[in-house]
């Protein structure tokens, strides 16, 4: 990872965490551990976990939750390593939304917006996917509208669940 960090103090970014096969549940955990073992990355909370059916795809339901960071990574960097975990994973990709041993997603990264071919953020279908909203609600209420959530109501997704899954000291302030 050549690209450089960015201010010392590091940003807020909040990922999604999301599995359908093989074991969910200890996929998430894995990928929690890893990001706090790198230098840059800090794990600052997690959400409770949630349980949701697929959205525009098949499969077996999904574990999914938010994750709090703290780094100093580029937004590229950041990527590139969510990648790397992903893909230590066994997470594959024969199409798109496609069944996945391990997602990782950012859906903000501070206050900045990316578009590129790579990367956008704020993620661009957050606002229709229950499985993002409601765990982002847990952590940062004031960042999801109400409306939003009402228009994601009819998706099924339920806490299973609270925010010691992860097995963080304290994640959820």
């Amino acid at each position: 990872m050549a690209d450089p960090v960015q201010a010392e103090a590091g940003v807020a970014v909040f990922i999604g965490l999301g599995a359908n096969l093989g074991d969910r549940k200890a996929a998430l955990r894995d990928a929690l551990a890893a990001l706090g073992q790198m230098p840059a990355i800090k794990v600052v909370r997690v959400s409770p976990l949630y349980g949701s059916a697929p959205v525009d795809a098949g499969g077996p339901d999904y574990l999914n939750a938010v994750a709090e960071l703290a780094t100093t990574l580029t937004p590229q960097a950041l990527l590139q390593a969510l990648q790397t975990i992903e893909q230590a994973a066994g997470r594959e990709r024969p199409y798109r939304n496609a069944p996945r041993t391990l997602d990782l997603d950012i859906l903000w990264f501070g206050d900045r917006v990316i578009d590129t071919p790579e990367l956008t953020v704020p993620h661009p279908r957050m606002a229709e996917r229950a499985f993002v909203l409601r765990p982002l609600a847990d952590l940062e209420p004031q960042r999801v509208d109400a409306a939003a959530l009402q228009a994601v109501a009819s998706q099924d997704i339920h806490p299973l669940e609270g925010s010691d899954w992860a097995g963080l000291a304290d994640p959820v302030r």
